[in-house]
């Protein structure tokens, strides 16, 4: 007999989708270093990629990754990670084994979310939740393409931690970044899970996930579906998501840093402090344009103190395009008000 919980997984699977990446013989084989270090997946540089491995297409399988159906039109929530190959195509595969190209309708440039659209209709969706009302302790499922190879795989955890901060690469090509505002979870998420469904046992997705912490057992993160439903909604609205740009690169400060630098305060955000090689206000910004200098320590946005639990990243997710921030600032030993009003990031 089927448990509740046996009726919950059966219907959210049929929405949840294996995405699968490919690229050309072609573009591979100009990849493949000269020399002879074996770094290549099918052995040293300089060995054919076995025929076995190419479709009649002339493209291999590089990877997979896992997502989901939120509109019966063929809209697909996934990782921005998942889809960061340009050179790449991808294909998305239903539960009942249909293949689809994949098209990107958009990639966030903050948070790791991308939207997929496939040429299909009447598809069965998943519905979404409200991640702002998640408790720890909250029975979740994990469900995704275990590994690439696991299709269907489902595990049961809890909600482990909220608000969660780690340092992660979601883009191979770009620079490490700190993903902030994640749902912690001990249901088992895989290297290939990435982009599937994080959901509450009503079967309302909660969490897109995407990332593990190596070495570590029962860790795992997922980005909340709040951010993905803002995404979404730019999407409706303006064919493209809209996150808001100040241009500030800064240090947030806690009482090591204010020891160290001899600094006044012991939180807020130091605008450049000490980042090698790069400028702390960026030129032709919203922060620059209001006035905001190298060294300036903004202690306040909008009467919210900033501080290592509430930074600026964080506030920025409640913000958009258009926006005012009256930021407080400490310049030289004294406070100051300074407006900015944020500019869409490009």
């Amino acid at each position: 007999m089927a448990t509740p919980l046996n009726k919950t997984i059966a219907r959210i699977m049929p929405a949840v989708v294996s995405i699968v990446i490919s690229k050309s013989i072609e573009e591979l084989e100009k990849e493949m270093p000269a020399d002879t270090t074996p770094l290549m997946p099918f052995g040293p540089a300089g060995l054919p990629i076995p025929d076995d491995k190419v479709d009649a297409h002339g493209m291999v399988q590089i990877g997979g990754g896992s997502g989901c159906i939120v509109d019966s039109n063929g809209v697909v929530l996934t990782n921005k990670h998942v889809i960061a190959d340009k050179d790449a195509e991808y294909l998305v595969v239903t539960n009942d084994g249909k293949r689809y190209p994949a098209e990107i309708i958009a990639r966030d440039p903050v948070d790791d979310v991308a939207i997929l659209k496939i040429n299909a209709q009447d598809l069965p969706t998943i519905s979404l939740g409200d991640s702002s009302t998640l408790e720890l302790g909250d029975d979740v499922l994990a469900i995704g393409n275990a590994l690439g190879i696991f299709r269907n795989t489902v595990s049961r955890g809890i909600i482990s931690g909220l608000s969660r901060s780690i340092a992660a690469k979601p883009d191979p090509k770009e620079p490490v970044q700190e993903l902030r505002g994640l749902i912690q979870t001990d249901a088992a998420i895989n290297p290939g899970n990435s982009g599937g469904p994080l959901v509450d046992l009503n079967g309302n997705i909660i969490g897109i996930n995407a990332a593990i912490v190596f070495g570590a057992q029962n860790v795992g993160f997922a980005i909340p579906i709040n951010a993905a439903k803002r995404d979404l909604d730019d999407v409706k609205k303006y064919g493209r998501v809209r996150r808001p740009l100040l241009g500030l690169r800064y240090i947030n400060i806690d009482e090591n840093l204010q020891e160290k630098l001899r600094l006044p305060v012991d939180h807020g955000a130091l605008v450049g402090g000490r980042i090698p090689h790069h400028e702390g206000v960026i030129p032709n910004t919203p922060a620059s344009v209001a006035g905001i200098k190298e060294k300036d320590i903004i202690i306040e946005c909008n009467g919210t103190p900033l501080t290592m639990d509430k930074t600026i990243q964080d506030l920025l997710e409640e913000y958009t395009v258009g926006d005012r921030l009256n930021l407080t600032v400490i310049r030289n030993g004294k406070e100051i008000g300074i407006t900015v009003e944020l500019a869409e990031r490009r």
